[in-house]
């Protein structure tokens, strides 16, 4: 994956990608966690570095709800969206209802090229409803 994205493969890429692969919508403590268990003497910055490559060379998504820090996912290139708990944060896929990407033809594009749409649902997980609860 990361020569088919033209990276240079590095042992900190290649633990990076795989604790993005293991962990869904995963902060960056979570995946140096997860990292330095292939690769222990890791750092923060090799993380950070790996991860904003990734990014760039669409092997790993960024996503940031309001209110939360960053969370990387692996699921890219497609049309999905996400919906967070406001309870406890937890955040989870939603696959597009249309299918195809609608929110890219904005009714008004002010003079925009617009390339990138994001949709968040927000509302309460199982969990944390009170349906959930009973």
């Amino acid at each position: 994956m990361l020569r088919g994205a033209a990276l240079r493969v590095t042992r900190p890429r290649v633990a990076v990608l795989s604790a993005v692969h293991a962990l869904s919508h995963a902060d960056t403590e979570a995946i140096i966690g997860v990292a330095r268990q292939d690769l222990p003497k890791v750092s923060h910055q090799a993380v950070y570095d790996s991860l904003n490559a990734l990014a760039a060379a669409g092997l790993v998504r960024r996503i940031q709800p309001p209110g939360s820090v960053a969370r990387y996912e692996a699921r890219v290139g497609d049309n999905h969206h996400h919906v967070v708990c406001r309870s406890c944060g937890r955040i989870a896929d939603v696959d597009c209802a249309v299918g195809h990407a609608p929110c890219l033809t904005a009714s008004d594009d002010a003079g925009f090229t617009i390339d990138e749409a994001e949709v968040i649902y927000w509302g309460y997980c199982f969990d944390c409803s009170p349906e959930g609860k009973t």
